[in-house]
């Protein structure tokens, strides 16, 4: 299903769009679409990447304190 979205865009970067999307032979509407969808898969990667960033910080300090008794228990 499509909806219909109406946005603005100054002349510059509209002569971009169109000279970008004519080069790569698409639509005005393909290639402003292809760029919102490769924003929107960068923002998902980049929050995906926080998140495992955030739980390895939260098992760091419990993963220390075992690696401290193997090397006790190796170490006697």
């Amino acid at each position: 299903m499509s909806n219909l979205v109406s946005i603005r865009i100054d002349d510059a970067t509209l002569q971009a769009v169109r000279g970008n999307a004519h080069k790569l032979h698409l639509t005005q509407t393909d290639y402003i679409r292809t760029a919102i969808e490769r924003m929107n898969l960068k923002l998902q990667t980049e929050e995906r990447k926080r998140s495992l960033q955030q739980a390895s910080f939260a098992v760091r300090a419990e993963s220390m304190r075992i690696n401290a008794e193997f090397d006790k228990i190796e170490n006697d």
